[in-house]
Formats: C-alpha cells, structure tokens, sequence
C-alpha cells in the first residue's frame, strides 16, 4: 500500500490536530487489531464549521465536504493512537446526518468520508457503511462520522 501522508499530501492535506472530546470519552480505542474511532464532527482550530440541517440550512455538496472534514479528523485520531502508517484496511464507516424533514440523501453526505478514505487508502480504504439520518447532533452540527480500522 502507498504511504498515507503521501496520498494525504499528494491531496493537498495535512491532519489537523486531534479534536479534544466534547463529553466523556477518548477520540479513539484500540483492541485486538482494531481501533475504533469516536464519532467526528466538523471542527478546526475548536470551531464549529457549520450548523443546521442537511436539505434545509446545509446543502448536500456542503455536508459531503463536512464529512471530508470529519474522515480526516478521525485519520488524526488513528495516527495519535497507533500511526497512519499501521492501517491495513478501513473496516466500517457509519455517517449521521442531521435532516431536514423530507431528506433522504443521507448516501451522498457520506460519501464524502467514504471516497476520502479511499483517496488515502486506495482499495484498503473500501468498506462497509451505515449512512443514518437523525434529528440532531451534538453542537448542531450536520454531520457526524466514526469509523472502524483493522491496524498491525
């Protein structure tokens, strides 16, 4: 597999810092070969990057570049715990999306982690998902994304 900050870098990104939790829990866990990462939100530098819901206040092209945002969060979280370098594949990806009543493009919000994962991760990062529409999220915000990853 290609080096992960090479294809991080090759997309213009870098990983941001670890997001501090917002209640209590860690960002992510390690057992076995697993690391399972708490649920990301979309924020920088401990802001917000935006709030509502998708279909209403959010577009659709909004939240997907949210959940970019979010994917990316949890690669910080998984390179804090164990190393980038250490992913040997991407395993599951579950994606909230708060919506508006009525939208149900849940799918394509998500996609936007998805296919990120797969930019890093070539085909290591194909995986299953669960792409779920909810009421609210923490803060407000729109999207919400955690994910599971086999490591060495």
């Amino acid at each position: 597999m290609t080096d992960p900050f090479a294809r991080l870098a090759k997309l213009g990104l870098e990983l941001p810092p670890v997001t501090a939790p917002l209640a209590a829990y860690v960002p992510a866990v390690q057992t076995g070969n697993h690391v399972y990462v708490s649920g990301q939100v979309p924020i920088a530098d401990g802001k917000v990057l935006a709030t509502g819901k998708v279909g209403a206040e959010v577009t659709t092209d909004e939240a997907a570049s949210l959940a970019r945002r979010c994917a990316l969060s949890a690669l910080a979280a998984v390179d804090d715990l164990v190393g980038l370098a250490n992913v040997v594949r991407v395993v599951k990806v579950v994606g909230f999306v708060a919506s508006a009543p009525g939208f149900t493009d849940q799918p394509a919000v998500i996609n936007g982690a998805s296919e990120l994962f797969g930019e890093v991760f070539g085909e290591a990062g194909r995986h299953a998902r669960s792409a779920v529409g909810v009421a609210e999220l923490p803060r407000g915000v729109p999207v919400e994304v955690e994910a599971i990853f086999e490591v060495r």
